[in-house]
């Protein structure tokens, strides 16, 4: 998505309107129109009774068919832009498509806004931590709150019903600036997320009429979208090289899952172009995938300008109304953006569009407006009217914000004797960094008004005196105050350096160059663990991961916390944590890779499978051959949990027909994963336990992987299963996981086509495996 202050023209404008943007916060949108006027609004237009589109009784598709054949070309074409136009004559306002809420709702995009009615909405922590949960209930637990929030500013006349949120990218590589916006870089957990998350959006609380939409979600940016500004190398200008197999097993299955498992209502195409088209004007991915293959109910947007981009900067048509109708033929329904508001008339009238391909983009665009309740009038007389501004900020959803930032918080080092500190031992806590006491880098990006903050240090300071001291004048760190800091660090009992990055070093349209802590950050914690009296706890505040092997490999650096950018309440999840009031459970959604990686692999080589000719290690945990600086999965707890497989087969028999070519010869690897076989639901069940040896009770996640036969370049290992248990201390508990042959245990091919691999397996829990033999 484009920022807010960064339309076409004006693209060398971002970092200005980057800074700028926290002073103009309050009047950067504009929001949606006067609550006083709604679509079909009976009571206060008669005339509308008489519109099929308003008769609520008749069936959605025949109000939408009304609705279209009622309006003019003109009428037609104000309806496939973001700024939808009013048509007075038959009562409709205006409507804005663009709102955002990737963790809360967001003034991101002119849809929403906040006034002294609701001045801010509760801002949940960046998405790349709440993946670190492994909290799928969590997770819908999330995007309920979101959309309640929602729809109470949505009847007050603040914001929209349509939200253009998650993104499921996956994120690929370290370099990222919006990985901070993704599940990660496992295409389970990202799909177990994005389908969760829209469930919690769009899904009404009654569950009477499923159709129905609470809010309409929005999966974005469809495909293999990972790239913003590297090198000189842009979004706007990239085309990702993707093979096929590639595509099937990593890019596209947590889209896959928005549509098939999360039923969203939308999908919104990337910048870039993939193999040479761009992503929006593709046929093969707009009508044939998303909405052939996997059924789409809903519509089809392009992210901000990107009609646009693939004319003025791709050169990919020689006219505009070329390109309004390549997009529209590939099968997109609506433009964010001018540009076919602009120029898909003069295409009809040369006969490069058909009216009726209009017709046919409204239809969808109408019918998720028709879900929404939008044509049934005054929505304050509708399921969810009795919401309003003090369902807004609620103490209830404020404590999810900062239970799910506890949640996600993950432990990757920890000395005996280090954490928890004690409140009772430390009689004064020296709180050291730039991060330490941030308002606005806790919620990332993409974010809104939250309802209140708490710092680090306020998180700290509310449970133990604390001296304070910045560190550095910010996260760049040019000038540490190395002096002053040991100073403070040798006479406390205990020491935490709260450093990392913000948004003026990953976000959109911003990648990063090095995996280093920036500036004399390094030389700061160095110099400070030599000296410290106590204790010397280093948390980071990031969206992408580090080498800080310097300080993983100090004995004086006792612990190590990694806090995303944990949201409204991070300071008081921080202090939790380090005091010992919540065990942590949170695991790496994302691998941490040393600085040398960055020399062997280029951002824009989008193969994720290794190449030993060309010295090229590969992309994320499920194929990368070189070390790591912490592995995705990692993460430590207060406890001490093992894990034993207690009931699984040794051998799983696969039933193939008796004429199976596979029957015959002694040279099958692998067996076809057709609907034919996969229809037979060949499953079997892992049964586990999970102890927690120590006194603390606490949550964990039980991540199951599988190490496929070495057939068709298949992973390394992945990620089949997962799930968050709560165990008290010196307790244990039995877990079942069922596994589907064909879903879990498959691999694609090189050629795109899902395959059951023949031969051995084994199973990862913890550093416990288990083998098993698939065979015919």
């Amino acid at each position: 998505m484009i920022s807010v202050f960064e339309n076409r023209a004006p693209k060398v404008l971002f970092i200005l309107g980057f800074f700028i943007c926290f002073s103009l916060i309050s009047v950067r949108v504009v929001g949606q129109v006067s609550p006083a006027v709604f679509a079909c609004d009976a009571t206060k237009d008669r005339k509308v009774v008489h519109y099929g589109f308003c008769n609520a009784s008749l069936g959605r598709d025949a109000r939408v068919a009304d609705l279209v054949r009622r309006l003019t070309l003109q009428e037609k074409i104000l309806n496939i832009v973001n700024g939808a136009g009013n048509i007075s004559r038959l009562g409709i306002p205006k409507y804005e498509w663009w709102s955002e809420a990737l963790h809360g709702v967001s003034n991101i995009g002119p849809g929403t806004n906040f006034s002294s009615l609701v001045p801010g909405a509760t801002s949940f922590p960046q998405v790349i931590l709440t993946a670190a949960t492994f909290n799928t209930s969590l997770f819908e637990a999330i995007g309920k709150v979101v959309s309640m929030e929602a729809r109470a500013m949505y009847n007050v006349g603040l914001a929209g019903l349509t939200f253009w949120s998650p993104n499921v990218n996956i994120f690929r590589d370290p370099r990222w600036g919006r990985g901070q916006e993704t599940p990660g870089e496992d295409p389970l957990l990202s799909s177990k997320y994005g389908s969760s998350y829209v469930k919690g959006l769009q899904q009404p609380d009654d569950n009477a009429d499923p159709s129905r939409l609470k809010v309409a979600a929005c999966c974005k940016h469809y495909t293999a979208y990972d790239l913003d500004n590297w090198k000189g190398v842009d979004r706007y200008h990239f085309n990702a090289v993707v093979t096929q197999q590639d595509m099937d097993d990593t890019f596209d299955p947590p889209f896959k899952s928005c549509v098939v498992d999360g039923n969203v209502a939308s999908v919104m195409c990337s910048y870039n172009q993939v193999n040479g088209k761009p992503t929006c004007a593709d046929p093969h991915l707009l009508a044939g995938v998303i909405r052939g293959q996997w059924k789409l109910n809903g519509y089809i947007v392009s992210d901000c300008d990107s009609v646009e981009v693939f004319f003025d900067d791709q050169h990919y048509t020689k006219t505009p109304e070329q390109a309004a109708a390549k997009a529209i033929l590939a099968g997109l329904d609506l433009n964010c953006g001018s540009f076919l508001g602009q120029h898909t008339a003069a295409a009809v009238k040369k006969g490069l569009l058909k009216e009726s391909d209009i017709d046919n983009a409204i239809t969808n665009n109408f019918a998720t407006l028709m879900r929404l309740g939008f044509f049934d009038g005054d929505p304050r007389k509708q399921p969810y009217g009795k919401l309003g501004p003090k369902d807004v900020c609620t103490a209830e959803n404020q404590e999810l914000a900062r239970d799910a930032a506890r949640q996600g918080i993950v432990l990757l080092k920890n000395t005996a004797g280090s954490l928890p500190l004690s409140p009772a031992a430390i009689k004064t806590l020296a709180v050291i960094g730039p991060n330490a006491n941030v308002t606005k880098t806790m919620i990332g990006n993409y974010e809104g008004i939250p309802c209140k903050y708490t710092t680090p240090l306020q998180g700290l300071t509310a449970l133990v005196a604390t001296k304070y001291l910045l560190g550095c004048s910010n996260v760049t760190c040019g000038n540490a105050q190395v002096k002053e800091a040991k100073k403070l660090a040798a006479t406390a009992d205990a020491t935490v350096l709260v450093m990392g990055i913000d948004q003026s070093l990953e976000r959109e349209s911003f990648d990063r160059v090095d995996l280093r802590l920036p500036g004399q950050q390094p030389l700061l914690i160095k110099e400070v663990a030599k000296v410290a009296k106590g204790p010397v706890i280093l948390v980071i505040m990031s969206g992408g991961g580090f080498d800080i092997s310097f300080a993983k490999h100090n004995d004086k650096v006792t612990s190590i916390l990694w806090v995303g950018y944990p949201g409204e309440a991070g300071g008081a999840a921080i202090a939790d944590v380090i005091f010992g009031y919540y065990n942590p459970s949170g695991r790496l959604p994302m691998t941490w890779y040393p600085q040398s990686y960055l020399e062997k692999v280029p951002m824009t080589n989008m193969n994720m499978r290794p190449d030993p000719s060309k010295g090229y290690p590969g992309r994320t945990y499920r194929f990368y051959t070189g070390e790591t600086i912490y592995s995705f999965g990692h993460g430590l707890s207060y406890s001490k949990f093992s894990h034993k497989i207690v009931k699984a087969p040794q051998t799983v028999s696969i039933p193939l027909d008796d004429d199976h070519v596979c029957r015959h010869s002694l040279d099958c690897n692998s067996v076809e994963a057709v609907e034919q076989l996969c229809k037979k639901s060949v499953t079997f069940d892992i049964h586990l336990r999970v102890q927690n040896k120590a006194r603390h009770g606490g949550s964990h996640s039980v991540l199951l992987f599988v190490t496929p036969p070495s057939v068709h370049n298949s992973p390394r290992k992945h990620l089949i299963g997962f799930e968050k248990i709560s165990l008290k201390g010196k307790s244990g508990t039995l877990m079942r996981f069922k596994v589907d042959v064909c879903k879990d245990l498959s691999v694609v091919d090189e050629l795109g086509r899902r395959k059951i691999a023949l031969g051995q397996y084994v199973l990862h829990v913890g550093n416990f495996k288990h083998t098993l033999s698939l065979r015919i």
